[in-house]
Order: structure tokens, then sequence, then C-alpha cells
């Protein structure tokens, strides 16, 4: 990342800070964190017997739902779901998920139009090069309002001035544009209610809505996004806002039980009416059944990479794909292999436990890092130069 975009990221970064350090410590927010973590806590212990009752309450729900064990199982479900719909043209909600199987390239290397609808993701989009988001929740929080501007001129085509309103509107407008002819969207989630079979998201821009009401919804999830009952899930997209924004709640939340329909015509059920007529969930492993439990915790608020002197330093150099910092390293060595978690910044870390301290859900990330470090090591993945230091050290009895 650029000096100036560092900088921009971490004067946003200041400004998460203030925001959720007024309300993160409030009684109602401590109880929160407490709730959550012993949701999560259940949750993953008992993933297996959640599963299966999510599945049984999805069938229940007129949910059609796919299980994905790898990313290119996913993208496979994801291309016959699209050819069946002759889809040219698809409207795409922020997902961390869909960042995890690149399914904008590969869609791309289709010629399928992925369209951003979510305006940081958007703005990265229109970027077109060195658009790797920087935030869960605020992509794009390294880009001042000059870089943006740019950013849309030379994309679009036109000549907003560098003034928000005029750049979200000119934005929106050619968004809604593009999506005249769209029949499907996708998005992922930000968790499953396993006794209810509702999945839950979150936003702020009413642009899940526009998903949602597409022909088909496409939803693809990891499986460690269920939890047991739909408060548990309400519960835990409550807390990601508090710390991933510094507010209570969003403007929305979308509760999603089934495809759209109607009984007001004599009682008999009809699909349809406004939203989509089908909804498939993909239920997505890609190796979180070999992950360390704790990292499996993790709600998305991105809280760990605004505190993590490493990450504000360098940026979202540190991490993978779109899970950034130190949990993005870890979980790429479950979702990928010990290379890539080497790749990824496994001994960027300072191991100073920031993290874990600022995270909600208390995820050790320090200490899984330098188990992982051990276990790189072991097959070879380590900085050359310790390795000199290691043989100087059984052959000299020095590091020197």
């Amino acid at each position: 990342m650029k000096a100036s975009e560092l900088e921009t990221m971490r004067k946003s970064f200041d400004t998460v800070k203030k925001r959720s350090n007024s309300i993160k410590e409030s009684p109602s927010t401590r109880r929160l964190i407490d709730r959550v973590r012993e949701i999560k806590s259940y949750s993953i212990e008992n993933n297996e017997e959640l599963f299966n009752q999510a599945l049984e309450s999805f069938k229940r729900n007129d949910i059609d739902f796919k299980i994905a064990k790898t990313s290119q199982d996913a993208l496979k479900i994801i291309d016959d779901l699209l050819a069946e719909y002759g889809c040219t043209t698809i409207a795409k909600a922020k997902s961390n998920t869909l960042g995890e199987i690149n399914l904008k390239k590969h869609l791309a290397d289709k010629d399928i139009d992925v369209v951003e609808t979510d305006l940081g993701d958007r703005i990265l989009q229109l970027k077109k090069t060195d658009n790797k988001p920087v935030h869960p929740t605020g992509p794009a929080s390294h880009l001042n309002i000059s870089n943006i501007t740019d950013i849309v001129n030379e994309s679009l085509d036109v000549n907003v001035s560098p003034e928000p309103r005029e750049i979200m509107e000119t934005v929106r407008h050619d968004v809604l544009k593009r999506l005249e002819d769209a029949n499907v969207g996708i998005s992922g989630a930000n968790a499953i209610a396993s006794e209810e079979g509702s999945i839950v998201m979150v936003h702020n821009e009413g642009n899940i809505s526009i998903v949602s009401l597409k022909d088909l919804h496409i939803i693809v999830a990891g499986i460690d996004k269920i939890v047991p009952t739909l408060e548990d899930a309400i519960s835990v997209v409550k807390l990601e806002t508090i710390f991933a924004t510094g507010n209570y709640v969003t403007s929305y939340m979308n509760v999603i039980s089934g495809p759209s329909k109607t009984a007001d015509i004599e009682k008999k059920l009809l699909k349809n009416m406004y939203g989509a007529e089908k909804v498939v969930l993909i239920l997505l492993d890609n190796g979180r059944s070999e992950a360390t439990p704790e990292c499996l915790y993790c709600i998305g608020c991105g809280n760990c990479v605004v505190h993590c002197p490493v990450y504000n330093a360098v940026g979202n150099e540190f991490g993978f794909n779109n899970y950034l910092g130190g949990r993005g390293v870890a979980m790429s060595k479950f979702i990928e292999d010990d290379e890539t978690c080497y790749n990824s910044g496994l001994y960027m870390c300072t191991l100073c436990g920031l993290c874990t301290l600022n995270c909600p859900v208390s995820i050790p990330t320090n200490e899984i890092i330098e188990n992982m470090r051990k276990l790189s090591a072991d097959v070879g993945f380590y900085p050359k130069a310790h390795g000199v230091i290691k043989r100087n050290i059984r052959d000299k009895d020095s590091p020197y």
C-alpha cells in the first residue's frame, strides 16, 4: 500500500475507535459480549448437530441448500445456477466468503458482469487494480476523497466534484442502471439460525434488499456461521455492528427464511411476489472442519486489524484474500496450505496480543500464530535468516 493510503486508513480506523469506545464498555455491551462468547463457543463445539438441524429447517422453509467441501465445489454450484437462469449480470453484496472463493475473478473469466452494490466495494471494483479491501465493513477506508473522485471519473467517464453526496449519487445511478436486467443476486451471511432455518444479514445502504429481490438469490456462507437460534444470530450481528462501526445497530437487518411468497388469494401459495422465487444457500467448508476451533469464533467485525500495529504499518499485505490481519493468516493455512500461510504474513506478527485484547470474542490469534510457526518450520517454511541463525548455533555454538 502507498504511504498516503496507509495514512488515510489509520485516520479512518481512529474514527472507528472513537465511535466504538463510547459504547463498547457500556453494561449492555458487556452483557452482549459474554452472551456472544457463549454462543460461539457452544456453536463451534456442537457444529455438526446444529448443521444437521439447520438442513432440516431449510427443507421446511423451502430454502434450497448445497454443501460445498471446497471453493471449487462452491464455484461449480454457482456456475450451474447461473446457467439455469441465463445470467449475464449479477448483483453482488459485500461478502468476505465470496472473496475467499475468488468469485469475481472466476465469473469475469466467463464474461459474467458482477456488479458490487456496496459503495465501498464498488469504488474498489472501479479502481480495477490494487483493489484489495482494508477492512471487513469499510473496504475502501484507505482512499481519500481525491482518490475516490479520480477513480469514479476515470472509470465511469463522468466529471463529478470531490463531494461525497455527488459521488454517492453518481455511483448509485450507475449501479442501478447496470442491474436493470439482472435476475440473480448473490451475498454472504452474517449468521444462520439453525432452529428456525433463518439467514441474517446486516447492512446500512439497503443494497442487500436489492440483491434479495432478484429472481434467484444465492447465499454463500461458511459452516462456522451457524448458531442455535434466531435470538442468538441477532446477538452476534449486534455485537459485530458495535465493534465494526461504533453503532448499536445497523440501518437494516434482513432475515431470510425462504423465497418470496403470498397466500392472499384463496390461501393458495404463490411464489415470487416481489422477492426471489428461489433462495439457494451454499454452506462452505473449505478447510473449516480442520481449522483451529478458536479461528472459527470470528464474527467479522475487523476490530483486530484496527488495533494491530503491524496492520497499521503495512496494511492489507498482512492477511489472506478478504481475511485481513493475523486471523486471516491463520485461516489461510486451512483454506489453502502452509506455503500460503507463510506468504500471507505468518512471520510479520509481533505476537503482541493487541488483537486478542480488542476482539469481542477473545480469539487468541497471537497464540495460534505462534503455534503455526512451529508447524510451518517443521515443513520448511520459515525466514531464511532464521535458518542461518539455527545452523550457526548448531555448528558454532553461536548465532553469529
